[in-house]
């Protein structure tokens, strides 16, 4: 097997950063940031922070849960190392949990070991959960405002929070759930089970919205995460969109770049099979760019 080298420079408030990706004969990965070593590769997310558009993103409003939870968990993380890691240690304790529940086969549990694998869960759910709450609190309201920008307030939405448990009833409400999580084989109490509900016109989003419309919302949270992430480094962060005229019509899309582009002037990296649709995309609203035609 032959190995590769990707390098590339970034520039930040004008230092500029050689970076490096490394898959040797041996199909070992490596990651050099500044001529060293990142070990582990964990320790590098939020270096330099990005906001990505892919094809299959829409999921984020159609899917599960735990898409809506990854995204979040994965702006948190670019921001705050401490709650990434409490973030592995609470799916490594949560994978436990439920590997025992599964293994009792109808058997009585111990609940010392039980006692000991909720102790384990709350010490980092709780952190995690305080985290997620500050964040929701400014970051949905964001999502709101960006999405009437986005739709040119044609609707108006609502976006709320949806708990399974608080900090201060975390422990007891694991507790109360035992004998279910026993008979269900898996935990059913925890930061694992939140999400966020949207509403349009009182009915459920998902429902009742229109393909534009959940296009609309998509791109009003990944623009809610472009502000957030340009809020806290103090400059804006590179935006990624991948097929971008396959997820957003064209008015749509001219908001999308004029908020990052030219109100925010951040740098967007964009993939289309189209050159002149994407050239006259561009010229449209006078955003400079380079062309790189494959």
């Amino acid at each position: 097997m032959a190995g590769f080298n990707i390098s590339g420079k970034f520039e930040i408030k004008g230092d500029e950063i050689p970076v490096s990706v490394i898959l040797r004969e041996n199909n070992k990965k490596e990651l050099w940031v500044d001529k060293e070593p990142v070990t582990p590769f964990s320790s590098h997310i939020g270096k330099f922070p990005l906001v990505f558009i892919a094809p299959d993103d829409i999921i984020l409003i159609t899917g599960a849960s735990e898409e809506r939870r990854r995204n979040i968990d994965t702006i948190l993380s670019q921001t705050d190392h401490e709650y990434l890691m409490q973030l592995i240690r609470y799916n490594k304790s949560l994978q436990d949990r439920n590997k025992y529940l599964k293994n009792l086969d109808g058997n009585a549990p111990d609940e010392i070991l039980m006692d000991g694998y909720d102790d384990q869960l709350v010490k980092s759910g709780i952190f995690l959960l305080k985290k997620r709450m500050t964040f929701l609190t400014d970051f949905l309201p964001l999502v709101k405002e960006l999405y009437a920008y986005i739709s040119a307030e044609k609707e108006e939405i609502s976006l709320s929070p949806s708990y399974s448990t608080l900090p201060e009833t975390y422990l007891l409400d694991l507790q109360r759930n035992r004998s279910r999580d026993i008979y269900l084989q898996r935990t059913s109490i925890g930061i694992h089970k939140d999400d966020i509900e949207v509403s349009m016109n009182a009915n459920p989003f998902k429902q009742m919205a229109s393909q534009g419309q959940k296009k609309s919302l998509l791109f009003a949270i990944k623009l809610a995460e472009f502000e957030w992430l340009k809020q806290y480094f103090g400059f804006p962060p590179i935006l990624l969109l991948d097929d971008i005229f396959e997820k957003l019509d064209q008015e749509r899309l001219l908001k999308l770049l004029d908020w990052v582009g030219l109100k925010n002037n951040g740098q967007v990296v964009m993939t289309d099979t189209h050159a002149t649709r994407i050239k006259e995309c561009l010229d449209e609203i006078s955003l400079p760019y380079q062309l790189i035609k494959t």
